[in-house]
């Protein structure tokens, strides 16, 4: 499997990001971040993939995964309804102070042993995801009460299996996942006007041909094909806040209407006057 290195946006002020039911089921997205990741998922079933470990779930999933370990996306080639929530806590939430602080000793323990991946099961696994679901409706310092409160159980809970023997170790290098963060910065900046590959290689320090042997190495996708995905899921969010399908089309970069069509088809399932009608 190839990896993408993801640059994650945290709202200002704020230790930690809650997305609430991110839809990428259709996206293959093998990655990995500097921040610690708490994900629960609701789905008939589903594939988890994180580091090594390659299983399955069923009804619901609930796991801890540690900074800059590789995983995709739980609800990757998932045909039903599903909701999921993803709880992301930035790299330095333990330092200084909190390391020393009595109260948080067990806490601390829990993000130390994330490096092995931590699967939740049983009762504790349908507490916290209850709790989760309902997260985003707090304020600011309720949600960082909440946080602390939900690893506060996690962390003196049994119903737990570490999913590698010993920490996982990320092979990928610094300058590679520098030059991915370079491209992801491009690509969000620039998607909604015409790009080159010429140009994104010239960024990138590489010739046009080494940087396509490079991309498609890391992503498994060409550099079209991620841009024209990355342009899709903004179509998708535009198509929501009612935007009609040629403003959207145009607005996320695309020249031709025919070719945005039939590129939305090919990876959502269905045109874009179905998706917006549904």
């Amino acid at each position: 499997m190839k990896i993408v290195f993801e640059d994650i946006k945290r709202l200002a002020g704020s230790s930690f990001r809650i997305l609430v039911n991110p839809k990428l089921n259709d996206f293959y997205y093998w990655h990995f971040h500097p921040e610690f990741e708490l994900t629960f998922i609701v789905a008939p079933n589903g594939t988890r993939r994180v580091g090594d470990h390659i299983g399955n779930f069923e009804g619901s999933d609930l796991v801890f995964i540690g900074s800059n370990i590789p995983h995709l996306n739980f609800d990757y080639g998932i045909k039903t309804e599903y909701e999921k929530v993803v709880l992301q806590i930035k790299e330095d939430f333990f330092k200084n102070d909190f390391i020393t602080t009595p109260e948080l000793a067990s806490i601390y323990q829990l993000f130390e042993n994330s490096k092995k991946v931590i699967c939740f099961h049983g009762a504790v696994k349908d507490k916290i995801g209850k709790r989760l679901q309902k997260i985003h409706l707090l304020s600011h310092f309720e949600q960082f009460i909440e946080v602390l409160s939900l690893f506060q159980i996690l962390s003196t809970s049994n119903e737990m299996t570490f999913l590698h023997n010993k920490p996982f170790e990320n092979l990928y290098n610094n300058k590679e996942q520098l030059r991915l963060k370079v491209v992801y910065k491009f690509i969000e900046e620039n998607y909604q006007r015409a790009v080159s590959i010429e140009e994104i290689s010239h960024l990138t320090h590489l010739s046009k041909a080494a940087f396509c042997r490079y991309f498609k190495k890391m992503t498994r996708l060409t550099f079209t094909e991620f841009l024209n995905q990355y342009r899709i899921e903004q179509a998708k969010r535009l198509l929501k806040s009612d935007k009609n399908v040629t403003e959207t089309c145009f607005e996320c970069g695309f020249e031709s209407l025919s070719y945005f069509n039939r590129i939305f088809k090919k990876v959502v399932g269905e045109n874009p006057i179905q998706f917006k009608k549904r």
